[in-house]
């Protein structure tokens, strides 16, 4: 009984991961067929997709075609700028936040 008691947690854990490993299976496949037409955003784009990301989210919220990431990028690059303009790894807010003791 002592055993079964120590080992509760983990097998708790191990079956809530196992749902949510089902679940996922449920999850609907979004066509972007439609999207990857056009023009294929690069590093300007993906920087200034980073910089109106928060205001995109919560567009999100109320408009369905609304999206804060473009699908037909054209990959690292894209990601790249996206995380400099989202602010990422600190770069923008760094300093402000330093200062302070």
């Amino acid at each position: 009984m002592k055993l079964m008691k120590k080992y509760q947690g983990i097998i708790f854990m191990l079956s809530l991961f196992l749902i949510v490993i089902i679940f996922t299976g449920c999850a609907n496949k979004e066509v972007v067929a439609s999207c990857l037409k056009g023009h294929t955003f690069g590093f300007w784009g993906g920087l200034w997709h980073g910089i109106i990301a928060p205001i995109d989210l919560i567009a999100m919220l109320w408009r369905d075609d609304v999206s804060v990431f473009a699908q037909n990028n054209n990959g690292a690059w894209y990601a790249f700028g996206f995380i400099i303009g989202s602010g990422g790894w600190g770069f923008l807010g760094g300093k402000g936040a330093s200062g302070r003791k």
